[in-house]
């Protein structure tokens, strides 16, 4: 990183601030970035728990499917989805609360006797897939944003905290050799002031 600065006492003070803040930044975006962290692996964990129960649901129904073919689709619907917004780290993540679901009238004494169960079964398999579909949502939103800080604690880690010592550094030295060979400039001014009189 090419830092522009002065060889001055105000450009080292200004640098000196940069780095304060920088320095004071990098523990919290740590913490951000461990949290985070956290959130993907828990949101990637329930994603993948869903996996398994649908699966395993779905496998259950396998021995019904013969039936499913008698059952009419347009039976049951998604009428609306509550959604809720959670901040975790200072991100904004989607959260479920509640299915609403639409279900057509039907006749309960010609339609075959299986049919609650069956709307009880579809709602329970939608309810799965639409919470996976939250959790995988979450987890990339968390992702996207870890990417982000992680970048951002490593630019402060790695680039411009170091740049900046380096820079503040330099001025010092700078600075100490002026003073030293104003110092030398003085003495030698003085000596020869000595000798002439």
């Amino acid at each position: 990183m090419n830092l522009k600065f002065q060889y001055n006492k105000i450009s080292q003070l200004q640098l000196i601030k940069q780095l304060g803040v920088r320095e004071k930044a990098l523990p919290t975006l740590k913490n951000k970035e461990a949290a985070l962290r956290v959130e993907v692996k828990k949101a990637r964990g329930m994603a993948s728990e869903l996996d398994q129960r649908i699966a395993e649901r779905t496998q259950e129904l396998e021995v019904f499917m013969k039936l499913w073919g008698e059952f009419d689709p347009d039976l049951i619907s998604i009428k609306n989805v509550a959604i809720k917004t959670r901040k975790i780290a200072g991100v904004k993540t989607p959260l479920l609360e509640d299915i609403s679901y639409e279900i057509a009238p039907f006749n309960l004494f010609t339609a075959p006797s299986w049919y609650l169960d069956g709307i009880v079964l579809l709602k329970e398999l939608s309810r799965l897939q639409i919470e996976r579909e939250f959790f995988l949502r979450k987890m990339h939103i968390l992702e996207h944003v870890r990417k982000k800080t992680t970048q951002k604690v490593n630019l402060y880690e790695k680039v411009q905290i170091p740049a900046f010592e380096e820079a503040i550094m330099k001025i010092k030295r700078y600075l100490e050799d002026e003073e030293n060979l104003s110092k030398a400039a003085q003495k030698i001014l003085k000596d020869r002031t000595e000798e002439l009189q």
